[in-house]
């Protein structure tokens, strides 16, 4: 009897084990059928994003071919994707015959400390419309957004007599200061900061925690992904100005990038190419930042306002 049991026993479990078998290879033939259908699509999307991506980075190529052609072959008809005479010279040219490097430093510091004002002020502010309950805050909050349909040409006026008033021409404090409150950044971090849990700031009251401690050592160290993209942003926003540091600045002692290269363009009307090597330059620093800050910029914009939220 007990042989037959085990009989039996062994031959359930074979039936049972080829049943599974059966199931798995269906789910396999039809998870293949999915994959292949998955793949066409992927292919189709990432042939269409290829294409894209060539005609975003077709002014960038054009740019480096420039700044590697002697000047005489720029203008040349039809245009010659390849220089006839590669020309890394053009760099050196660019980077001696004026005072590149200090543009460089210049326009470093003024990002630099620009961004990080920015980020300072931007964060206390937000916190205050988001965290802080105080009579007509909402109705503050939206008069500081309406700043950010005047247009920067209309406050270049009162801001330079201001500056000048100060003494503050040609400082580097004039190319930072009135540039280091903005309501674009205060309304992304507000965004962000309305979606963490109360809950948390709570329980950091119960232990004691002031405001400004709540939002150094619990807020912000859980808002990396919006400080990044607020960050990226506001940096290439410093790096790139050109009509406010145009107006303060009148000395190439304390030139950016884009006034350095503006001083080129009229001591070398026709050297284009050394233009676009300066230019090369000039976006190395801002590449830099983006491939550090990639994984912050796509976080922070699926989490803030500008995802959606």
């Amino acid at each position: 009897m007990k042989s037959e049991e085990a009989i039996e026993t062994t031959r359930d479990a074979t039936a049972a084990d080829l049943r599974q078998n059966a199931s798995g290879d269906r789910k396999s033939k039809a998870s293949g059928t999915g994959r292949r259908t998955v793949n066409v699509g992927s292919i189709v999307s990432h042939t269409l994003l290829v294409i894209i991506a060539l005609l975003v980075l077709f002014p960038f190529f054009w740019m480096l071919d420039t700044a590697l052609k002697p000047n005489s072959q720029v203008f040349e008809f039809p245009p010659s994707f390849i220089p006839s005479t590669i020309k890394w010279g053009n760099f050196v040219e660019a980077w001696t015959y004026l005072p590149f490097g200090h543009f460089i430093f210049n326009t470093l510091v003024v990002a630099i400390g620009g961004t990080f004002l920015v980020l300072l002020t931007s964060s206390l502010a937000a916190y205050a419309f988001a965290r802080l309950q105080f009579p007509g805050r909402d109705a503050i909050f939206v008069l500081y957004l309406g700043t950010l349909m005047v247009p920067q040409a209309v406050l270049v006026v009162p801001q330079f007599f201001l500056i000048k008033d100060l003494g503050w021409i040609n400082t580097y404090q004039a190319l930072i200061l009135p540039m280091a409150f903005t309501a674009f950044g205060t309304f992304l971090l507000r965004q962000f900061f309305k979606g963490i849990p109360i809950e948390m700031e709570e329980a950091a009251k119960i232990d004691g925690c002031s405001r400004l401690r709540i939002l150094f050592q619990i807020i912000l160290p859980l808002s990396t992904a919006a400080l990044g993209v607020l960050g990226l942003f506001t940096f290439v926003a410093f790096w790139n100005n050109f009509l406010w540091p145009l107006i303060v600045v009148n000395t190439p002692d304390q030139a950016t990038i884009p006034l350095g290269l503006q001083m080129f363009q009229g001591q070398h009307a026709q050297a284009w190419n050394y233009m676009m090597a300066g230019s090369t330059i000039s976006i190395i620093p801002g590449l830099i930042l983006l491939i550090f800050v990639q994984k912050y910029l796509v976080r922070g914009i699926s989490l803030t306002g500008m995802g959606g939220r």
